[in-house]
């Protein structure tokens, strides 16, 4: 069995039936980026079946009769299953969409601050033998105007948050070494846990005052999740390939080899050399500018442009899929550029699913971790996964891989 599960950072489909909870009600990431840019087509994704997922239409999708030549007179007019998602965790970050997705479900979210505890910075600063500046909650690039000239000029890293899980750390890399930063996030992770943090996350920038701009070399130091369908996979011999954050996502849990992207088109191009050489196992990859670069910059046009970069990829990706495979597209949150703040929204998500030409309505499923059953189905795993309803009847697959 060879597979692909592509996560969307961010690509949400509509607010949730609790949506109201996390104040994001009438939040709909991919719809209000459709109807503010009228000329954006995303043809790929429509022959997917991405029009009957959408709450107000596939007449939305403009220039949907340019796919029919790509339908390959199929009696569907489809080329994947298609449908949506809840997600059962409480909370809208990064990890814990992932983590239900690969079918652990949360039902304490985790912590969010405006300020870190004092008790949690002071233990930090004495354990990496720094002193901290900052400690209040900005988007990445703010920060550095505000924050970056004193860190360069005192040699002290910056510390802040966001309205995600995440301890930030960022420091100028010709003051601060990369692989000092890390070590400093290191001791930051081991203190996080208690105080329920999701993610620590280096952040180096570089550049001169009034230009400073983050490089690459971000790492995120995950909390360690408990045992998730990547373990199942990965303990019965078929190897488990992370792209992008995913190994980041999960600690590095259940990772047999692990390919961080710089950005969506390095990662397309990752998974797109990976699966042309692979014979069997799970590429698991995590598209983030959709999120980072365009979502929490409230970018409508940007978050537009990488829809359609990626719809393009999609459109010479799928002719490689065989019937056999199984690809699965889908997202981890929402993040609405035209919704109020900065913050992810808490989002229905897309499911498209591709394998053995089926093109059926999986209809609303009742949690992400519907992937990860699907995922046990799929590889036939000697124990069914035991969260989540697969979308594949199990008879069906087993006889796909044992044959």
């Amino acid at each position: 069995m060879r597979a692909l599960l592509l996560v969307l950072d961010s690509v949400g489909i509509g607010h949730a039936p609790d949506a109201a909870d996390y104040e994001d009600s009438g939040a709909n990431t991919l719809g209000h980026i459709l109807e503010q840019m009228p000329e954006l087509r995303l043809p790929g994704l429509d022959s997917l079946g991405l029009g009957e997922i959408l709450s107000f239409g596939r007449a939305t999708l403009r220039g949907a009769d340019e796919m029919s030549h790509q339908r390959l007179d199929r009696v569907s007019p489809y080329q994947a299953s298609f449908g949506k998602m809840q997600e059962r965790s409480a909370g809208k970050d990064t990890t814990t969409g992932h983590w239900e997705i690969a079918g652990v479900i949360l039902d304490e979210p985790f912590a969010v601050y405006e300020r870190f505890p004092d008790d949690l910075v002071h233990a930090i600063e004495r354990d990496a033998r720094v002193q901290f500046i900052g400690n209040y909650a900005r988007s990445g690039t703010t920060i550095l105007e505000e924050l970056g000239g004193e860190h360069v000029r005192t040699g002290k890293p910056i510390l802040y948050t966001s309205a995600d899980s995440v301890l930030q750390i960022a420091a100028h890399e010709e003051v601060i070494r990369i692989d000092r930063l890390y070590d400093i996030c290191e001791v930051a992770r081991q203190h996080a846990d208690r105080y329920r943090i999701g993610r620590v996350i280096a952040r180096p920038f570089a550049g001169p005052e009034g230009s400073f701009a983050r490089t690459s070399r971000r790492h995120d130091f995950s909390m360690e999740p408990p045992r998730t369908i990547l373990n199942a996979i990965r303990e019965e011999n078929f190897p488990v390939i992370g792209v992008g954050e995913i190994s980041d996502i999960f600690a590095g849990q259940a990772i047999t080899e692990s390919f961080p992207t710089n950005d969506n088109a390095d990662g397309m191009k990752q998974i797109e050399e990976i699966w042309r050489t692979l014979e069997t196992g799970l590429v698991f990859a995590n598209l983030v500018d959709f999120d980072m670069l365009h979502g929490h910059r409230r970018d409508v046009a940007g978050y537009a442009g990488a829809l359609e970069e990626f719809d393009r990829w999609l459109g010479t990706f799928i002719p490689k899929v065989l019937p056999a495979d199984l690809v699965i597209i889908t997202a981890d949150h929402g993040n609405d550029p035209t919704h109020r703040g900065t913050d992810h929204t808490r989002e229905q998500a897309p499911l498209f699913v591709i394998h053995n030409d089926a093109a059926r309505d999986l209809g609303t499923r009742e949690t992400f971790a519907d992937v990860a059953a699907t995922l046990s189905d799929a590889f036939a795993l000697a124990e069914p996964w035991a969260i989540g309803a697969s979308f594949l009847p199990r008879v069906e697959a087993h006889d796909e891989t044992n044959a």
